[in-house]
């Protein structure tokens, strides 16, 4: 019998990555091998990643000699970037282009590149409703993944674009409703009447698997996911299932949200004005049919909240 191809997987103990290698792991046709990524191999999800089966290799995105052992040997790279550790267009475009020069060296057969839109599109730094962040961008962790699809391109690696969206997660760090001074409990997304699409992070891992299992089929494709597109006034009612209460919508307006003081508030309230401007363009480019083929098991978002309905009490 044949040695299973290897999935090198970036970030493999991370939200997107880490969705990945137990989608990997857990794949009753067994199709793959993972090769997990990461930093440190003595960390607690390292180690268990390597008690359930996982080979364990230690790179960084910012050394690309040490990427390229990584990759060796590997049919397949998931390479995804965080620019919130940084927060640096600038960094994370150099790591891309490290991950893209890496898998073309190492002869990578297929990559399939965590990226997403360029808001300049819908909002260009010219426009003054919008404060310019690292001298050129709108919403840099968007913009900077949307410029480093060329180094794939222009070096021609063999890459699938996999255009990613808003984690359901969020809700778990801040985004959830709370209660306001009457004890009521309102949800503050900055949304408008706009649909929102998400997805769970680990199902975004479960779509990457099926896209490395069909191969040629998606090699220079673009693929476009989400999970649902819901309106705030959904999102609480969903809320408002899980708690068994009302939950009422309230939206703060994007120049609201940029004036909370909270870290990277201009950064996250210029994403949430593209999502809510550009709502008809981004969702529509997310089939949800077109996913669920990929992925027939696509968790809805009161999937998802009953998944975390613990973690999620008030």
């Amino acid at each position: 019998m044949s040695e299973k191809k290897i999935i090198a997987v970036v970030g493999a103990t991370g939200a997107q990555g880490g969705g990945l290698a137990n989608a990997i792991l857990t794949d009753p046709e067994g199709r793959f091998a993972l090769r997990a990524i990461t930093r440190s191999a003595d960390s607690d999800k390292a180690r268990a990643l390597a008690d359930r089966g996982a080979e364990v290799v230690v790179a960084d995105l910012g050394d690309e000699d040490g990427l390229r052992k990584a990759f060796a040997g590997a049919h397949g790279a998931y390479v995804v970037t965080n620019y919130w550790e940084g927060m640096s267009a600038t960094t994370e475009l150099a790591q891309a282009h490290n991950a893209a020069r890496a898998a073309k060296e190492a002869g990578v057969r297929h990559v399939v590149w965590s990226t997403l839109e360029d808001t300049r599109l819908q909002l260009p730094v010219t426009d003054a409703r919008v404060p310019v962040l690292e001298e050129s961008y709108t919403v840099p962790h968007f913009d900077a993944k949307a410029e480093a699809d060329r180094f794939f391109t222009e070096l021609g690696v063999p890459t699938t674009f996999l255009r990613t969206t808003f984690y359901w997660e969020a809700f778990l760090q801040g985004f959830a409703p709370s209660r306001d001074e009457a004890g009521s409990l309102v949800l503050t997304l900055p949304m408008g009447d706009s649909p929102l699409a998400g997805i769970a992070a680990e199902d975004i891992g479960r779509v990457a698997l099926a896209i490395f299992a069909r191969g040629e089929e998606f090699i220079g494709a673009t693929v476009s996911i989400a999970g649902e597109h819901l309106t705030g006034e959904q999102l609480a009612s969903a809320f408002a299932e899980l708690y068994g209460e009302p939950v009422v919508y309230r939206p703060l307006t994007h120049d609201q949200f940029r004036a909370l003081g909270i870290p990277a508030a201009a950064e996250i309230g210029n994403m949430f004005q593209y999502y809510a401007e550009a709502a008809d363009a981004f969702t529509g480019a997310r089939d949800l049919d077109r996913v669920r083929d990929l992925h027939p098991g696509l968790q809805t978002f009161r999937d998802w909240l009953s998944a975390h309905k613990d973690a999620l009490a008030v």
